[in-house]
């Protein structure tokens, strides 16, 4: 069960989980941004959540199926559509007929959306993991990004559904269910809110610092990739900022780093391992989807939380997946 890459749009990775358990040797854990999007996708088609899927962003992507098969697309809204212009429904399975070409245009909520295949996309296991790392050129395919001609195969014998009981709805090439999973779907929002708690090095900042950043709203910088984001806001915050020598240190998804130019970091996904700039906060765990889907431009507003409300939060937006994930597994197997 293949899919060939007609077009890889402005960038296509496969992705998954991440790459856990070597960053003491320098290896990066990568993985998808936005891993609830990723994790709900591989959930609708009968999948594992560790399953490797595609992550495309912003726009252009153009896949055609070479057999008929299960597909889920959840996370940034790229309004796909098959060459016959039909709307392909998002965030719940969907069938789809051999010789079916779906085309991702540009993202009008979001940045990066997520197609899961039936069975998990195969692809180069590197230390445990198929997610594509594109700096150190391991994992995904070929260590890089996807290219017109490509060929994305099954890893899996896809799950069985009862095609009868899910497929209520039909247009065209495309059967799908009238049930969704789009509680979780991007919120659009002209700021958004991203919730922080202060870094080891957040006393570093001067008063005047510390209220620029806590209460300051951001643009995502230009240079902002799946390694880090870099923030704009109306004053550079490197004048406010103790001088002061520092060893490398462990980072992590979502670490804020202050570099001497004094315009913020947010470390993402291809994060390092360790870095030498002040830390001075950390992006809750719980928003760290909601980062993954700004793109260049996008403006943010940073709200400081306490580590302990950091905490709940995290568990019961785990506590909703957990509810989702069972409810999708009774839809596919009730």
């Amino acid at each position: 069960m293949g899919i060939i890459v007609v077009k890889p749009g402005v960038l296509a990775t496969i992705q998954d989980l991440g790459r856990y358990g070597y960053q003491n040797q320098g290896v990066v854990v990568g993985g998808s941004m936005d891993q609830t999007a990723a994790r709900i996708a591989n959930w609708l088609v009968g999948n594992d959540e560790s399953e490797a899927l595609l992550e495309l962003t912003l726009a252009g992507t153009e896949l055609r199926m070479e057999r008929e098969a299960w597909i889920a697309i959840a996370g940034g809204d790229m309004e796909p559509i098959t060459g016959q212009g039909e709307k392909v429904p998002q965030w719940r399975p969907v069938r789809v007929d051999a010789g079916t070409t779906i085309r991702f245009g540009r993202s009008v909520n979001g940045c990066r959306a997520y197609v899961a295949l039936a069975g998990g996309i195969d692809g180069e296991m590197r230390l445990g993991s198929r997610s594509t790392y594109l700096r150190g050129g391991i994992g995904g395919y070929d260590g890089r990004a996807l290219r017109a001609g490509d060929r994305i195969e099954a890893r899996n014998e896809p799950a069985k559904f009862a095609v009868s009981r899910l497929a209520e709805s039909q247009s065209g090439s495309l059967r799908f269910p009238l049930w969704h999973a789009g509680g979780f779907a991007v919120a659009h929002s002209d700021v958004a809110v991203i919730r922080w708690m202060p870094g080891a090095h957040y006393d570093w900042l001067s008063e005047e610092g510390q209220s620029a950043f806590g209460d300051g709203t951001f643009r995502i910088g230009r240079q902002s990739d799946r390694m880090g984001y870099r923030l704009e806001g109306e004053g550079r915050l490197g004048q406010h900022v103790r001088k002061g020598e520092l060893l490398s240190e462990p980072v992590t998804i979502g670490t804020i780093q202050l570099p001497p130019d004094g315009n913020p970091i947010i470390l993402m996904a291809d994060r390092q391992t360790t870095g030498g700039y002040p830390r001075i906060g950390h992006v809750a765990t719980v928003d760290l989807p909601v980062l993954a889907q700004l793109k260049p431009g996008d403006r943010l507003q940073l709200q400081r939380v306490t580590s302990m409300e950091a905490e709940k939060l995290l568990i019961e937006a785990e506590r909703e997946m957990t509810m989702l994930g069972k409810a999708i597994e009774l839809k596919l197997n009730g």
